[in-house]
C-alpha cells in the first residue's frame, strides 16, 4: 500500500490546533489531530452542499454567496458549475495556508476554480466577514467546522449560538439561505435555527458522489 506523506502543516489563527495536509498518490487528506477534516476522495456531502443550496435560490437572477471554508474546493467547483455568469461567490478562509496549498500541492484538484472571475477568495475569518455585512448575502454556506460545534477554535462557536445564528439572519437578504454541513444531527441546534426565526429543513446526504458510503447532513436554514 502507498503510504501516507506529510506535505506541510500549519497552525489555526487563533487555536492551539496543527491542521496537516497529507497526500498518498491523488489522493490529499487534511488532518486536525487525529479527525480527519476532509478527503479529496470524499466530496459528495460538500458538492450537494453547493448544489442543494443553489437549487434553492434559482429564481435570483444575480446571486451574492459566501461560503465559509475553502478547505480542497468541493463546494466552490460545485457552486461555478451551477452558477450563471452574474453570481459572485466569496470564499472566507482563515486558514493562508490552505490558500497556499490550493494553489500549491492541490491545484490540479481546484483546476480554474480559483481563477473563475465570479469567484474570490478572501483571507479572512468568515464570523468578521457575516458581523461586517447586513443583508447582502442570497446565501451563506458554512463547512468551517465538522457540524455545529467549534471543532477547530472556540471562537467558531459564536457561528453556532443563538446570537451568532441572528447575526447570520440579519446578513442574508429576503429568503436568503443559511446551509450549514456537519457530520451528523443535532436537534437542539435544529432548534436553535428556528428559535433564531428560520424556517428548518435537515437533508442527508452521502459522503460520495457514487451516493455510497457514510451519511452526512445539512441543514438548509430560510429566511423569511
Amino acid at each position: 500500500m502507498i503510504p501516507w506523506l506529510l506535505i506541510d502543516s500549519a497552525v489555526v489563527p487563533g487555536a492551539e490546533v496543527e491542521l496537516r495536509l497529507k497526500r498518498r498518490g491523488d489522493e490529499f487528506s487534511m488532518m486536525l489531530g487525529d479527525n480527519e477534516l476532509m478527503n479529496s476522495r470524499l466530496s459528495g456531502s460538500e458538492e450537494a452542499l453547493a448544489t442543494l443550496t443553489c437549487r434553492r435560490i434559482e429564481s435570483v437572477k444575480r446571486p451574492n454567496i459566501l461560503i465559509g471554508g475553502l478547505g480542497m474546493g468541493f463546494t466552490l467547483r460545485a457552486a461555478l458549475a451551477v452558477l450563471g455568469p452574474e453570481a459572485r461567490i466569496v470564499v472566507a478562509e482563515l486558514v493562508p495556508s490552505v490558500i497556499a496549498w490550493a494553489r500549491g500541492p492541490m491545484a490540479q484538484l481546484f483546476g480554474d476554480s480559483l481563477s473563475d472571475p465570479r469567484a474570490s477568495i478572501r483571507e479572512a475569518d468568515a464570523v468578521d466577514v457575516i458581523r461586517s455585512h447586513d443583508s447582502a448575502f442570497d446565501a451563506i454556506l458554512l463547512d468551517v467546522d465538522n457540524g455545529p460545534e467549534a471543532l477547530i477554535r472556540k471562537a467558531n462557536n459564536s457561528l453556532y449560538d443563538l446570537k451568532g445564528l441572528k447575526t447570520i439572519y440579519r446578513a442574508l437578504r429576503s429568503n436568503g439561505v443559511l446551509a450549514i454541513w456537519s457530520s451528523g444531527p443535532n436537534p437542539a441546534f435544529t432548534k436553535r435555527l428556528g428559535d433564531a426565526g428560520f424556517e428548518v429543513n435537515e437533508v442527508n446526504v452521502r459522503a460520495t458522489a457514487r451516493r455510497k458510503g457514510v451519511r452526512h447532513l445539512i441543514w438548509f436554514a430560510t429566511k423569511r
